[in-house]
């Protein structure tokens, strides 16, 4: 496909058109050299859908180390001899203590993720303490606490959790490749209760891990199904003790590839690039944008260091775009007045050349 073929592919679907699974599989076949091509159509969704804005997440590791999955790619997985910390739930104000410094920030939202299958029901209750309360009016709030049921989405919904957070990691034909000690399903069951609680869910998944790009596309699609609110995307980065810790098949223009492609399945999704983005992006990391982002996950990941907020921040400026306003940090897609159908063309012609 052709620079100018794509531009109209993504007018079409900003038209409200919906492709059929061909031409999607055609946009993953593109090769490396091609990528850049995918890049105007993909910001122009981003644009028409989000403005100039960008979402800014931030996590707290809550609980880390000697879990029971054995997901490959993952230091704290029950099969890792990755050197990390260990150390059970963090008490109320360790928990609080982002919290209170996103509030106070550019930050839109603030999640609490922990490791392993699933959180009892008594630290469930802890973590939903912990949330309640710190003040709602300036953040929003996202948790990510394994496979729960209905009762604890309630929960955590009463307590001002807004958002859950639970990631695919992969395609249905490939999870096999990478976890055995939890299904596919069960990630799919949790997406969907959480959904049925009036919880927003914020799920994607990781690449670099051994998927082909049409498993990337499957990905994507079934997030569409599933009418999920926001979509990270994680790139691998490789952790020694880790069964993929030689895993090394990304190349910026993959990464590139991968978020325009996204961008095209799910247009009006906030798409978050979070860990992994710097290392495996390297020069061509501002680009993310261009790709078709919509956010970002500022700040340290689970186990491995990501950039500081300001580098995030002047990222940001430096390229013409800001941070999203408070107000609508949920990242709910918006079409605003100003983008009329006569905007988009002269965008369309501008573009072409």
């Amino acid at each position: 496909m052709n620079r100018k073929t794509l531009l109209t592919f993504a007018e079409a679907i900003m038209a409200g058109s919906i492709p059929d699974v061909e031409k999607y599989k055609a946009l993953a076949a593109i090769p490396d050299r091609d990528v850049l091509n995918l890049l105007p159509g993909a910001a122009m969704i981003r644009e028409f859908y989000f403005d100039s804005e960008i979402h800014i997440c931030t996590i707290c590791n809550g609980k880390s180390g000697r879990c029971t999955e054995d997901c490959a790619f993952c230091a704290q997985s029950v099969s890792s001899k990755a050197d990390i910390p260990i150390y059970p739930l963090l008490p109320k104000d360790k928990l609080q203590q982002g919290g209170l410094y996103a509030a106070e920030s550019p930050i839109n939202r603030y999640s609490i993720v922990t490791n392993g299958k699933r959180l009892s029901k008594k630290e469930v209750a802890a973590v939903a303490e912990a949330i309640a309360e710190l003040d709602k009016n300036n953040i929003s709030f996202c948790v990510s606490l394994g496979i729960l049921d209905q009762d604890d989405f309630e929960v955590l919904k009463a307590a001002g959790v807004s958002r859950y957070h639970h990631n695919l990691e992969t395609s249905q034909s490939y999870f096999n490749q990478i976890c055995s000690t939890h299904t596919y399903q069960e990630r799919l069951n949790t997406v969907k209760a959480a959904k049925a609680a009036g919880l927003s869910v914020c799920a994607g998944g990781v690449f670099g891990i051994g998927e082909t790009d049409e498993q990337a596309l499957e990905l994507a699609l079934a997030l569409r199904a599933l009418d999920v609110e926001s979509v990270p995307i994680n790139f691998l980065t490789p952790i020694k003790g880790t069964r993929l810790e030689n895993c090394m098949e990304l190349t910026p223009l993959r990464c590139l590839k991968i978020i325009a492609l996204f961008r095209y399945v799910l247009p009006n999704k906030d798409i978050l690039i979070c860990g992994g983005r710097k290392a495996n992006l390297r020069e061509l990391h501002p680009l993310i944008f261009y790709a078709g982002a919509s956010g970002i996950m500022t700040g340290n990941y689970l186990t491995t260091t990501g950039q500081t907020l300001q580098q995030d921040l002047e990222m940001i400026e430096q390229i013409g775009l800001t941070v999203r306003n408070k107000v609508n940090g949920e990242g709910m897609a918006k079409i605003c007045q100003h983008h009329t159908t006569s905007s988009i063309r002269s965008t369309m012609d501008w573009l072409r050349g």
